[in-house]
């Protein structure tokens, strides 16, 4: 109990300083951009009630949610492939290295071309700059399988699809749960870019909104909105970062605590 108090107080200490901070610095602002925080968080719940919530908030979490698992999907899938042969490896990392100097940001007007202005175009711009740091952490996580084991496993007979679940991936699965962490920051900035080219409701149509209607206030609770969801959306990772690489962890400690 008094180990879970103490996380808490750790957790929440550097937010509870900054907000005060905050709050102090910004407590006699006459600045109409910068607006004191006792005057965010009193437009806060007149501005997100649960029917913008509903309008807002949720298509754009259905927009990264679409994104996000394709990208995820798509590479881990060619991530392996790539990071098990060593000559298609050798073909595509040239191409690789130039798709991936694209800023994804740049393709929106092009993606807009072909898929329209959408929630095909806001997932497929999310997919684009998500893949990445997901593909590039499987293909190496494979790469770095440990050559014994995968010969021990050659020796027992373990091959195809249970080679590729019981050493391939759960070897590389730490790498590619980093990816999937880095992916996951950048489709939340990718969400709000995609919604700030063209759309008609989502986190960053409204945040826009308010700021071309002078509505500085509620411009700053739509940020604050968008910090929430990502701390959020952090916790929901490790919980089931945890669950699935619990393994992993136990053999940290394991060594951790080993003279």
């Amino acid at each position: 109990m008094t180990r879970v108090l103490l996380r808490v107080v750790f957790v929440g200490a550097l937010p509870a300083v900054l907000v005060t901070v905050w709050w102090v610095a910004s407590a006699g602002s006459k600045d109409v951009y910068w607006p004191p925080l006792r005057t965010i968080l009193e437009a806060f719940p007149d501005v997100w009630t649960a029917e913008r919530l509903r309008a807002d908030v949720l298509p754009s979490v259905l927009r990264l949610t679409g994104g996000y698992a394709s990208a995820a999907v798509v590479g881990v899938a060619l991530g392996t492939v790539i990071g098990s042969y060593r000559r298609v490896r050798a073909v595509c990392e040239p191409v690789l290295e130039f798709l991936r100097a694209v800023p994804p940001p740049v393709l929106v007007p092009v993606i807009m071309l072909f898929a329209g202005i959408g929630d095909t175009m806001k997932a497929t711009v999310i997919a684009s700059g998500c893949v990445w740091p997901v593909l590039l952490n499987t293909v190496e996580g494979v790469r770095a399988v440990d050559p014994v084991l995968a010969e021990t496993a050659r020796s027992y007979g373990i091959t195809g699809v249970a080679r590729l679940r019981k050493v391939v991936l759960r070897s590389a699965s730490p790498q590619i749960f980093a990816g999937l962490r880095q992916a996951l920051s950048i489709g939340i900035i990718l969400m709000v870019i995609s919604e700030m080219f063209a759309a008609s409701n989502g986190l960053g149509f409204t945040i826009v909104q308010f700021q071309r209607g002078f509505a500085i206030p509620d411009m700053w609770t739509g940020i604050l909105v968008l910090g929430l969801l990502g701390f959020v959306l952090s916790v929901l990772f490790q919980l089931v970062e945890r669950r699935v690489l619990g393994w992993y962890h136990g053999l940290r400690a394991s060594a951790r605590r080993s003279p």
